[in-house]
């Protein structure tokens, strides 16, 4: 099996990975600062704690340890922080992962698979949104993962770079073992915020009602983390195997709306969940929806989490348990 270095490996994302990786027989190395990953969430494989910018540390772990290929989880992901601070997400997002493709290139490693998202698309103008429709991000956040897109396609013609990259929707849901979880702070997504209203009491704030959507709330495609982490596999099989790069939307193809969300989330914990309503939050588009069949027909993957019950009860299970 492979060596795989997870940049960002104690992160949400990235630690679900990391558990497939080593399920799957893969050796895995994590380098993560901890600034916002948590080190018990790497439940299994090697640990380093550093990030991109020391480019001696890169230096180390490349030369003591034969890499076949880097998986990128390390991105700051905050988009309101990213409009008032563009230089934190500038430098992280973007200069420090060109220290870790420059790593890679001295070193003779050459396959890159990437967490990207669906922020680089922008205000969408048609639904669902396929891999070919129009990148025009409206925040700092979209723009750094965009720019990074763009860094990839040119190491690919100048260098041989072989990459992936994965445009997720909105993950969510935890591992069904219980081990690890959604655990940001501070907490902006949604689904964990209302578990955290069902189990502390309190309420949700639902960010404008009066969007051209059937209950006036916004609409996103939910998508387990579990299922980002498989097709995280299903993209390294094939660089491994001498595939063609790609692009892929990562998202199960259905919208549901905050009203929706909490609903289900009451049906989930059999709690009743208070709302309060406020104004609409600038740049969120009224839906998002991803098409995912390129990923289906291209790299076979299929989400196992279905329907946003089965994700939510996944989250629940993590979030009462802690």
């Amino acid at each position: 099996m492979s060596t795989i270095l997870v940049v960002g490996g104690a992160g949400y994302i990235g630690s679900h990975a990391v558990k497939e990786l080593n399920r799957q027989g893969h050796d895995t190395i994590v380098l993560d600062s901890l600034v916002y990953g948590h080190r018990e969430s790497v439940k299994s494989g090697k640990f380093v704690h550093g990030d991109m910018a020391d480019t001696a540390l890169l230096d180390r772990i490349f030369t003591e340890n034969r890499i076949d290929a880097v998986m990128h989880f390390a991105a700051f992901a905050y988009v309101g922080e990213s409009v008032t601070d563009p230089e934190k997400y500038y430098v992280n997002n973007v200069a420090n992962t060109l220290n870790l493709l420059s790593a890679m290139r001295r070193h003779g490693c050459d396959k890159f698979i990437f967490s990207s998202t669906c922020a680089t698309y922008g205000v969408p103008t048609e639904m669902p949104i396929t891999e070919d429709h129009p990148q025009a991000p409206i925040n700092p956040y979209g723009m750094t993962k965009l720019i990074v897109e763009n860094i990839l396609k040119d190491f690919s013609t100048a260098y041989g770079l072989k990459y992936m990259i994965f445009r997720y929707f909105n993950a969510a849901g935890a591992d069904a073992d219980g081990d690890i979880g959604e655990d940001h702070d501070p907490e902006t997504h949604l689904i964990p915020l209302i578990l955290r209203t069902a189990k502390t009491g309190g309420s949700i704030k639902i960010f404008g009602t009066d969007y051209d959507t059937a209950d006036g709330t916004c609409i996103r495609d939910y998508v387990h983390v579990t299922d980002l982490a498989a097709a995280h596999i299903l993209g390294l099989d094939r660089l491994m195997k001498g595939g063609e790069n790609g692009i892929f939307n990562l998202g199960t193809g259905t919208g549901y709306s905050v009203r929706e969300v909490i609903s289900c989330a009451e049906n989930v914990t059999g709690c009743k969940i208070s709302a309060a309503e406020e104004g609409r939050r600038a740049g969120d588009p009224p839906v998002l929806v991803a098409e995912p069949e390129k990923a289906v027909s291209e790299l076979g993957w299929h989400p196992s989490f279905a329907t946003l019950e089965d994700i939510i009860h996944t989250a629940w299970n993590w979030h009462r348990n802690r």
